[in-house]
């Protein structure tokens, strides 16, 4: 009998659009050969040109998801996305301490979406920095994101690694700040995990097709923690499967598109 595959909980907003959110959080779980469940926390209106229109989910109702799937099923990690504002990141904070305080924890601080819309309320910032981070195995910045959690300037990989050491010096027990907003023809994001940096440099792919990039890696990332694999070899697999799927997208919308989360399988519509 096969052994039964690792389970992730998704805590995060959906995407109309299935490029990003809770849709590309399954997609991404589901191709790398874990069990996904989610818990939402928002409907967002979104295509491949922005965000037109988000409804929270009541804070009861999301409350309620996450103990449904812990007490029942269970999970082997659990990621956080979009979370919107400072009441859901409490009361996820609250459920983590009191359900699954020895599941690992990877908080992507989903802040803006590609289109510029913005997914975290102002005052939700403090609350994820003091509430969340703290629980968190990983934390997955980009670097505007990085930025405004721990007021540090970022320009360079070695000012990633700067804002990393505040970042695990806030709780986190590892940060991964990425690299893709910062100019130049590679792409670097760094890791810290305690004394450890790792750096990890590709060459940077010029492609319209990048919605859904932060929700997938860090998906990727889960599933991997999920399975057992290390931090490091979680990402290094995580980045591989991102720039594959980079790679093999379809081209869809008429703004930021998505990715082909299922090129493992091969191409839309064969």
């Amino acid at each position: 009998m096969n052994a039964k595959p690792a389970r992730v909980l998704v805590i995060a907003g959906s995407d109309s659009g299935g490029g990003a959110g809770i849709q590309a959080d399954i997609k991404t779980i589901t191709a790398l050969g874990g069990y996904a469940m989610t818990a939402l926390t928002a409907v967002t209106v979104q295509d491949t040109t922005g965000v037109h229109g988000i409804h929270a989910v009541p804070l009861s109702v999301i409350r309620e998801q996450i103990r449904a799937c812990l007490s029942d099923i269970g999970a082997d990690a659990i990621k956080t996305g979009m979370l919107g504002t400072a009441e859901i990141v409490v009361a996820v904070a609250e459920e983590m301490a009191a359900l699954a305080k020895h599941v690992p924890l990877i908080v992507d601080p989903v802040m803006v979406a590609k289109g510029g819309a913005r997914l975290l309320a102002a005052d939700a910032i403090e609350a994820l920095r003091s509430r969340l981070l703290p629980l968190a195995a990983v934390v997955t910045p980009n670097a505007p994101e990085a930025e405004a959690l721990t007021g540090v300037r970022i320009a360079t990989p070695d000012d990633q690694e700067r804002a990393g050491r505040v970042l695990c010096d806030m709780g986190a027990g590892a940060a991964l700040v990425k690299g893709g907003h910062l100019a130049g023809d590679t792409l670097t994001d760094v890791l810290v995990e305690g004394a450890r940096i790792r750096r990890f440099v590709s060459p940077r792919i010029e492609t319209a097709s990048t919605h859904g990039t932060g929700c997938t890696l860090a998906s990727a990332l889960a599933a991997g923690i999920a399975q057992g694999l290390s931090v490091e070899a979680a990402t290094a697999r995580a980045r591989a499967y991102v720039r594959a799927a980079i790679l093999a997208a379809p081209g869809f919308g008429r703004g930021h598109g998505p990715l082909n989360h299922m090129h493992a399988i091969g191409p839309y519509g064969s």
